[in-house]
């Protein structure tokens, strides 16, 4: 028996995400603001989270409410804090909603070593705060929204993990393996609630600029990218975009490196 294609939960249509609940974290730097300014695009009404750009956090949402009408809304919180995020996640469902559409992008490099990195440079400590940051709070904010996209037939989660996470990379074994555990986390969410209308994909940058982590790319870096050039931070969120557009597409990881991974990868 045929399954009519509109009565299939989660399926796409020309304006799936206008009206829908967006919360991004690290909504100020250049991949999360380059997002918001996407999807507000769209209709999508936005929680942005920051940890320290008050100012600029306020003058985003307040340029994005402006520009399409959207419901924009900032969030200040430590994501190496658990209880801290717990706390933001109310705060959020209560001021404007269930969470629909979850971008985890907020990162904590710690070191960033360099191609030549040792990995004495690296402390156990500044091991476990990058963790905390890049994987606990990740997986924390997918445990808390997760069951209300399930209860809502409806929802999309997307990781921004990195290029490292198969590689190494080159900012340290503390980052890389963060993000490598994302992988991990996303593949789960993927298998197990995909009856439920959610899509978990992940996103895979590497050397992006005008970023905080690499605000000052050196030609070195440039030359291990085929196209002979660095990506910028429009050109992952339109990747971001896609995701969270096709309701075809769960359990990816999407690399936006300029071919330095000829496939995808697990």
């Amino acid at each position: 028996m045929s399954t009519d294609y509109q009565e299939i939960k989660g399926t796409y249509s020309p304006i799936p995400l206008a009206g829908k609940l967006a919360l991004i974290t690290g909504a100020t730097g250049g991949i999360g603001k380059a997002t918001a300014q996407l999807l507000a695009a769209r209709g999508v009404h936005l929680a942005l989270h920051f940890r320290s750009s008050v100012s600029a956090a306020q003058e985003l949402a307040a340029s994005l409410t402006k520009a399409h009408g959207v419901r924009a809304r900032v969030y200040q919180c430590d994501l190496g804090d658990f209880d801290a995020v717990r706390t933001m996640h109310a705060t959020i469902v209560r001021e404007m909603g269930e969470i629909e559409i979850l971008y985890n992008n907020a990162a904590n490099e710690g070191t960033i070593m360099g191609i030549q990195g040792r990995i004495e440079d690296v402390s156990l400590e500044e091991m476990e705060s990058c963790w905390r940051v890049n994987t606990g709070a990740s997986f924390l904010l997918a445990q808390l929204t997760v069951p209300a996209m399930a209860r809502a037939g409806f929802g999309r989660v997307v990781f921004c993990t990195s290029v490292a996470a198969a590689t190494g990379g080159v900012v340290g074994p503390h980052y890389a393996g963060s993000k490598s555990a994302l992988h991990g986390i996303m593949h789960w969410i993927a298998k197990n609630y995909a009856r439920d209308g959610i899509t978990c994909n992940a996103v895979s940058p590497a050397l992006i600029t005008n970023t905080k982590m690499f605000a000052n790319a050196t030609d070195e870096h440039r030359k291990l990218i085929p196209l002979q050039r660095f990506g910028q931070p429009e050109e992952v969120a339109q990747v971001v975009e896609l995701l969270l557009t096709n309701a075809y597409m769960t359990n990816k990881i999407i690399a936006v490196d300029g071919g330095m991974q000829p496939s995808a990868y697990a």
